[in-house]
């Protein structure tokens, strides 16, 4: 049944991978908590716990995937006791008979709950996290190859100073690279909840253990390791912190606002026709228009980013509202938001490296555009010039005013090319600086120092190749992602 074998997330499923739907599919969650309990009643046995057999633990462990008949068995029981983690110890104990009576031994709903979502969002993480690095390597790569192709720079909507493709892109990355490390860290701080009991105490455990505080203590270490995690929290309420979630929410919505910043960019130089993103030869843009080509792809990761950047509102609130020890109201909210947190997020990396892997530039029009606002940014060079031969600076200022606000009126009110150049060089006052001209006007000398700011950024020693140092096997095995999308 591909229900339970898959999230079923709002947005269309081909825009996630396999590995994260799985990840949070029915199948998967209910499996991991039969995982939990096999954990579980290893390590007590191993512990010296009295009445786990050898065949209980074998039947546990030949029954920790859940097979599709056993849906429909624990809905039943589900609908009956009103109760998920009950009905599905019932839906175990039939699967495992020999196992029935110490399934669950000692635990709280909690240990398999919030175990198994601690599992989630550390798996969650870990495919999240390489899949942004590679995005950031083939961005630095975009970079690096158009350190110095001059384009435009805007500062409030309006022409500035030009930079360079490659520098701007540069923003992007250094952008993600926080997100790198925002979800890294809060990857690296994630612990397992472990063996803890109904309000947090061990109470239990200790019972089973007759008092033996180093025995329960071994049990939740045993158990941690079995999961995989480092660490344990010594702290724990009935459930772990809904801080975490806030902490990975967070993080990943951080990244989600990152996204719908860069596919803004996109777009809007995909308006003035300077930058595109990848556009199939049969790729149709709209159903009326048929020359269209609409950016599609950056749109959907607007939205998609600013999907992502308001979850952590459910995990912030969820937080904030929980009583003492807990209460129940955390539970349904974050059956949501988590996974379509992680979803959105994979969604995004997949666009993403979608688009980064098959940008398209237009230098000629970059160029044309440079061409039209260039003139104007050069009047300072032109004034200095002219200052250098003796002409006087207020003169040269005055001349250089009165042409160009002739040349924007030509601009605005007739539609025309910038002409402004072609005033200077028919006014006898420039002749002194005349043959300069080209000179001034070279895109070169208005961008600074972009291009060896995006070496320095990206080359050998610098931010980008030290933060994905640790990426660099994944990266060599990566590739574009084929999106049909």
């Amino acid at each position: 049944m591909a229900s339970n074998n898959e999230y079923q997330t709002p947005f269309n499923s081909r825009y996630c991978t396999e590995e994260m739907k799985q990840l949070f599919s029915p199948r998967n969650r209910f499996s991991t908590w039969r995982r939990l309990w096999t954990w579980l009643a290893e390590a007590e046995k191993e512990l010296g716990l009295a009445g786990i057999s050898d065949q209980a633990l074998a039947e546990m462990q030949s029954h920790i995937i859940i097979r599709d008949e056993e849906f429909a068995l624990i809905e039943v029981e589900e609908k009956r006791r009103r109760h998920d983690v009950m009905a599905h110890v019932h839906g175990f104990g039939l699967a495992a008979p020999s196992a029935a009576g110490i399934i669950h031994l000692g635990a709280t709903s909690c240990y398999v709950t919030d175990n198994a979502d601690l599992i989630f969002l550390r798996d969650g993480l870990d495919l999240l996290l390489p899949k942004l690095a590679t995005v950031i390597k083939k961005l630095s790569d975009f970079a690096r190859k158009y350190r110095d192709q001059a384009c435009l720079g805007y500062t409030h909507g309006q022409p500035a100073a030009l930079t360079t493709v490659g520098k701007r892109t540069c923003l992007w990355i250094q952008d993600l690279l926080m997100d790198l490390r925002n979800i890294e860290r809060s990857r690296s701080d994630l612990r397992f909840r472990g063996v803890k009991g109904a309000t947090g105490t061990q109470g239990t455990f200790l019972s089973l253990f007759r008092g033996d505080h180093s025995k329960v203590e071994e049990l939740d270490e045993l158990v941690t390791k079995k999961a995989g995690f480092e660490s344990v929290f010594t702290i724990s309420s009935q459930t772990y912190s809904r801080k975490i979630d806030l902490d990975v929410c967070n993080s990943l919505g951080s990244f989600g606002a990152t996204c719908e910043r860069i596919f803004t960019d996109i777009r809007h130089s995909a308006m003035m026709k300077e930058i595109e993103e990848p556009f199939e030869t049969d790729q149709i843009g709209s159903s009326a228009m048929a020359f269209k080509r609409n950016p599609m792809r950056s749109e959907r990761g607007c939205a998609l980013g600013r999907k992502l950047q308001n979850l952590p509102m459910d995990a912030m609130a969820t937080y904030a509202h929980q009583w003492f020890e807990r209460t129940l109201d955390d539970s349904a909210i974050r059956r949501i938001s988590i996974p379509e947190s992680f979803l959105c997020a994979d969604a995004l990396m997949l666009l993403l490296d979608n688009v980064m892997s098959g940008l398209v530039v237009y230098p000629a029009v970059i160029e044309r555009r440079i061409a039209q606002e260039l003139p104007f940014m050069a009047t300072e060079n032109i004034i200095m010039a002219l200052s250098e031969v003796g002409v006087s600076r207020q003169e040269a200022h005055e001349e250089i005013r009165v042409l160009s606000h002739q040349a924007a009126a030509a601009v605005k009110m007739e539609g025309k090319d910038n002409d402004l150049l072609d005033r200077i060089r028919k006014q006898e006052f420039f002749k002194p600086i005349i043959g300069q001209l080209d000179q001034l006007l070279e895109p070169k000398s208005f961008y600074g120092r972009a291009p060896q700011q995006v070496d320095k950024f990206t080359g050998p020693g610098g931010e980008v190749e030290s933060a994905l140092a640790k990426y660099e096997d994944v990266i060599r095995k990566g590739g574009r992602v084929d999106l049909n999308v």
